[in-house]
């Protein structure tokens, strides 16, 4: 087997999250049932949004805005100031209009928008743990992939405090962005999965995080893998998505097989197939997606100019 260097995993993540957001755009919120009766097999378009084909989400705009702040280091402030300028001009958006946003994501820049301090702007009740922030967080996972697992996980918490700042959300941000640092070591799924399972029990032992952790019991059980497929769930809920996600690679022998495994579970179907998209495009390397995909998403050049900067300012240091 070839092996993947690290910029064709770095790429292959961040693409692979846009490819998986616009494979499941035109199914978002069909169930399960409907999408498998004419399930996705390709780059469609149209359907929920009648959108044309290669269209992202709200899941790829806040991404790519996560991916910009990031380019003279991470400052939240600027992150909070780009999400502000997406839902009220469209920025990084594809057609020039913000779509599909999130209730807890709208409420907490409306917040920013206010004067509240940035990484005070998130909800933290028990309904503010849906998976807006995990959607968005792989570009922080990536750049902070070098440094020390509380370096990294310190990150990724601030980051998604912007929009949802609960423990459990944390949690399922810090347990994927871990996947991200073991993958992009060259780690199998399955290593990814336990190095992610090892290290989030060491900081779910302490509060506040150790009263969230009954929520992750199966995850944690290092089991997710052989859940049959009828019990993984795939709607906005942080801990169904991580679950579903993980659940798609380690049950999966390609890049197009997991994306397309996530979207064809239906409901949330950009989410999962984005976050999906992540990890897959992270273990196979950039090579595996295929380019008839990519050559297909709206905006590709803007995108991958803004990728390449990326790598530049990781490589630099």
């Amino acid at each position: 087997m070839t092996e993947i260097s690290r910029q064709s995993r770095i790429l292959g993540g961040l693409w692979g999250a846009v490819i998986g957001d616009a494979l499941g755009v035109p199914v978002e919120f069909k169930s399960r049932e409907e999408v498998r009766r004419n399930p996705i097999n390709g780059m469609r378009g149209y359907g929920t949004f009648d959108l044309p084909p290669g269209s992202w989400s709200d899941d790829s705009s806040l991404l790519l805005c996560t991916v910009e702040s990031l380019l003279d280091g991470f400052d939240t402030e600027k992150m909070g100031r780009l999400f502000v300028r997406w839902l009220n001009e469209g920025y990084w958006t594809p057609w020039g209009t913000t779509f599909d946003v999130g209730n807890s994501t709208h409420s907490s820049i409306r917040r920013m928008m206010k004067g509240i301090p940035l990484e005070e702007a998130g909800g933290r009740g028990e309904n503010d743990n849906g998976n807006g922030s995990l959607m968005r967080i792989i570009p922080v996972g990536i750049f902070f992939a070098n440094h020390s697992v509380q370096e990294l996980l310190i990150a990724v918490h601030r980051a998604s405090t912007l929009t949802h700042r609960h423990h459990r959300t944390l949690i399922a941000c810090g347990f994927y962005c871990l996947m991200i640092h073991s993958l992009l070591e060259g780690n199998s799924k399955e290593e990814a999965y336990k190095y992610a399972i090892n290290q989030s029990k060491i900081y779910c032992a302490k509060l506040p995080y150790a009263e969230e952790a009954s929520h992750f019991e199966r995850l944690f059980s290092g089991l997710i893998g052989s859940v049959p497929e009828k019990a993984v769930k795939s709607g906005g809920y942080v801990i169904h998505t991580l679950e579903a996600s993980i659940w798609c690679l380690l049950n999966s022998n390609s890049f197009q097989e997991a994306v397309l495994k996530a979207v064809n579970l239906g409901e949330d179907t950009d989410t999962t197939g984005c976050v999906t998209g992540g990890l897959a495009g992270l273990y196979y390397g950039l090579k595996a997606i295929s380019q008839e995909w990519l050559d297909v998403i709206v905006r590709k050049e803007d995108i991958s100019k803004l990728f390449e900067r990326l790598i530049s300012k990781i490589e630099k240091g």
